[in-house]
């Protein structure tokens, strides 16, 4: 029974929940047809062991459920007139979402070889959970869809993020009570603090508790009414109670329910965009209760099954071997009275589409799930507006990020009456030195504000909260429903989000290869506050280790960048805002560090990826003694300042500098399409000389790119090794063999010849890092030489 406080809204009709209930068993048939059918779809014979699909995979438990709110989601959308879109959040119940959109036609619509009749049913059943067919979870291949059902815990931020800056959408977001219990999903329900209700949509929350997850209660399924009640109001929700078991009752209180939280919905908008009404608004809710599994089979072999965990994914095993079974199933099946639903011909009857709303309003066709549709390019200016001069190569110092901070503010006022972008973090823009972005926009607040409160806007578009979880959620629900962002992050915590970019990358590499989804803008990450220039935070804030996990990843989305300096930054962004159906990690520093390339020279330079800089080394176009690499800000000068040592004391020696700014240049052309072939890679690093490679994160990565080259044998590389903590600058370096007096050993130590020749040299390098040990336990700070340096040739 219902326990909406509400009961204004006017009752369903006879007709109407005649229409709802059918369209409802409708659903539920083809949900369980899904997990169980090869064949007979309309059960025209009595079902026999063939019928059954010989693997029974899929999740019933929740399927019911979320057809009920797929059916009246219909009937809101169409009587209303409503632009919707749903956040499936128990996406492993994948055969309703498929049946919704079968039932609506969108399915046939987008897959004609699946049309809306008996062989298409057939052909809907066999594909679900079989080879060469269709995943059990919500996927990118379902239509209406923006949330990969595999990993639970982000779907109420997956909604929000659709609803920033759409203001005429609705966003329904069913939420499971296994999901409920995940912390990304418990920080989310802090997301209407942020959401404006003149500029950005609605977000309908379904909590839909059914009591179990796999083998375990839920846990707020087993809160008193009452404590789960003042915990959703805690949270900032007015939430309307729906509870019950007789479908006839459900469908009248669910549909007041909804009634009322649209109409509450529409006048709060209403308020604050017509009346000017500013207070903090209470968003409804629905707290939906039904029996897991319901419909299904009460019992089996003597164990209750509907209302408890078993019911989670095929309550009926073993059909193909079990009489009793199979009998089961074919009364389970039948008790929807699919003669009813669907004609002869398999066609569902008009009883059955009569909820369903028009065109592009149904939910398998909401324009909002495929956002590439929508997505309009960012309006980026000159690069040139921004560079900053560089007339001689490392004699001046910026602040990279803070340099980008120009541009990302430049696209904010250009984006101001669209509003199709948004930087989101976890309470880090400053910090990160992209604070110029609030000279045009704040950052969205609706909780309470104080006169010492800085930047706080109720219409701002710099989302900030301390939940890496949730930024990554509304930042990939603001993308897949057709804008723009990126995602500024200190680089040792983006980490959290190391499961949530996972799925982001399988959701792209699927989209990409279905012709009807089309290309949406990329994730772009920032990261910044790196390992190298945590020295003042410890060895808690210092772990260059995303890099690593994300080039794991499909190669056709991934993409790495390590932009050396300020105007490498900002083309390498450039590159990154404009592109589509990518993950880009750009790694930059926030601390001043040297300019090295004038914009020409970075546009160039960031073309090719990586390539020599001949003004660095002593090659003088003949054949180089040694190779010095670098990938990264701190590593680069690290390497050039070696190089002047070597120039200094070794200057019969040929050194080439290499620079590496896309980190997926070092793979096989084969591996990845910004790979090097063979030949390149040969005439870039040689073929059998020694490199000495310093990398900003963990070295072994290197090598792991690089390991099937001509030369990998002589590959030697220098990078992050977990030995951090509190200390100086250079320090950090030394700690981990990466400074530039490493380096020049490292030289010595591999080029034939120069062990003796140059056992003098190398005795000064090593006394240089025992006097740094000395003066920085003394001082505090890093030698003069050190902090004082430049380059020079």
């Amino acid at each position: 029974m219902s326990k909406a406080e509400h009961q204004d809204a006017p009752e369903l009709s006879a007709d109407e929940l005649r229409e709802l209930d059918a369209h409802w068993r409708a659903a539920n048939y083809l949900a369980a047809g899904q997990i169980y059918l090869l064949s007979n779809p309309l059960l025209t014979e009595p079902l026999k062991p063939e019928h059954i699909k010989p693997r029974l995979l899929g999740h019933w438990g929740t399927s019911p459920g979320l057809n009920l709110v797929y059916t009246h989601l219909n009937r809101v959308i169409g009587t209303r007139g409503l632009d919707a879109l749903c956040v499936w959040g128990p996406g492993h119940g994948g055969p309703s979402v498929l049946a919704g959109s079968w039932l609506d036609g969108s399915y046939s619509e987008i897959y004609p070889d699946v049309p809306r009749d008996g062989e298409g049913m057939e052909r809907l059943f066999r594909q679900f959970s079989f080879p060469g067919g269709v995943p059990s979870h919500v996927a990118p291949e379902v239509p209406g869809s923006i949330h990969e059902g595999g990993e639970l815990g982000y779907s109420l931020a997956h909604a929000y993020g659709a609803a920033f800056d759409n203001p005429d959408l609705l966003v329904a977001c069913v939420i499971g009570d296994g999901e409920a219990e995940t912390g990304p999903l418990a920080a989310s329900w802090h997301s209407n603090k942020f959401l404006d209700p003149v500029h950005d949509g609605a977000v309908l929350p379904i909590l839909h508790l059914n009591g179990y997850k796999i083998a375990n209660p839920a846990v707020l399924s087993r809160l008193p009414a009452a404590e789960l009640d003042q915990l959703l109001r805690g949270y900032g929700h007015d939430p309307l109670h729906v509870t019950g078991d007789d479908p006839a009752a459900v469908h009248r209180a669910l549909a007041r329910a909804l009634d009322e939280a649209l109409d509450r919905i529409a006048l709060m908008q209403r308020s604050a965009r017509e009346g000017g009404v500013t207070e903090r608004v209470h968003w409804p809710m629905i707290v939906l209760r039904t029996p897991k599994g319901w419909t299904g089979p009460a019992e089996v072999d003597g164990l209750p099954v509907e209302g408890t965990w078993r019911a989670h994914q095929v309550p009926l095993a073993g059909v193909r071997e079990n009489p009793e079974h199979l009998r089961q199933l074919e009364a389970w099946l039948r008790s929807y009275r699919p003669e009813e639903l669907f004609g002869p011909d398999g066609r569902p009857v008009a009883e059955v589409l009569a909820c369903v709303p028009d065109g592009s309003r149904r939910l398998g066709a909401t324009v909002h799930a495929n956002g590439g549709l929508l997505v309009r390019d960012l309006p980026i200016g000159s690069l040139d507006s921004f560079a900053v001069p560089v007339d001689k190569p490392g004699t001046t110092m910026h602040e990279p990020t803070r340099v980008l901070g120009d541009l990302l503010r430049q696209v904010m006022q250009d984006t101001r009456t669209r509003r199709d972008f948004r930087v989101v973090g976890p309470d880090e823009t400053a910090s990160n030195r992209l604070q110029a972005l609030y000279d045009a926009s704040g950052k969205a607040w609706q909780a309470e504000t104080l006169p010492v409160d800085e930047h706080l806007d109720r219409h701002g578009r710099v989302l900030e909260i301390l939940s890496e979880h949730t930024c990554q959620g509304w930042l990939e629900g603001y993308l897949l429903t057709g804008r723009h962002g990126l995602f500024s992050c200190y680089e040792a915590f983006v980490h959290i989000v190391d499961s949530m970019v996972n799925q982001h990358i399988k959701w792209l590499r699927t989209a990409r290869r279905l012709p009807w989804r089309a290309p949406i803008a990329s994730l772009n990450y920032l990261l910044t506050s790196h390992v190298w220039r945590q020295d003042h935070n410890g060895f808690s804030h210092q772990d260059p280790g995303f890099v690593d996990h994300v080039l794991n990843k499909s190669p056709e989305v991934v993409r790495v960048y390590l932009p050396p300096d300020a105007n490498t930054l900002l083309s390498v962004a450039d590159h990154a805002l404009r592109s589509r159906d990518y993950v880009n990690v750009i790694v930059a520093g926030k601390q001043p560090c040297f300019d090295w390339l004038s914009m020409d020279a970075a546009r160039a330079h960031c073309a090719r990826g990586a390539g020599i800089w001949d003004w660095a080394g002593t090659e003088n176009g003949g054949e180089p003694d040694v190779v010095l690499a670098c990938a990264g800000d701190v590593p680069t000068q690290e390497v050039l300042a070696a190089a002047q040592l070597l120039r200094r004391h070794l200057p019969q020696l040929a050194v080439r500098v290499v620079n590496v700014v896309d980190m997926t240049r070092l793979m096989p052309r084969e591996e990845h399409p910004h790979g090097m072939t063979d030949f390149e890679y040969d005439g870039l690093f040689t073929a059998d000389k020694p490199v000495i490679f310093a990398y900003h994160g963990y070295p072994w990565l290197i090598h792991r790119l690089a390991y099937r080259r001509t030369g990998h044998k002589n590959l030697h590389v220098r990078g992050y090794k977990e030995s951090g903590t509190t200390t100086t600058p250079f320090d950090m370096v030394v700690r981990n063999d990466l400074d530039r007096f490493r380096l020049v050993m490292d030289v010595i130590d591999r080029v034939p010849g120069l062990a003796v020749r140059a056992a003098a040299v190398r005795q000064e390098m090593a006394d240089a890092r025992t006097r740094h040990h000395d003066w920085i336990r003394e001082h505090g700070t890093d030698l003069p030489e050190i902090a004082d340096w430049t380059w020079s040739t």
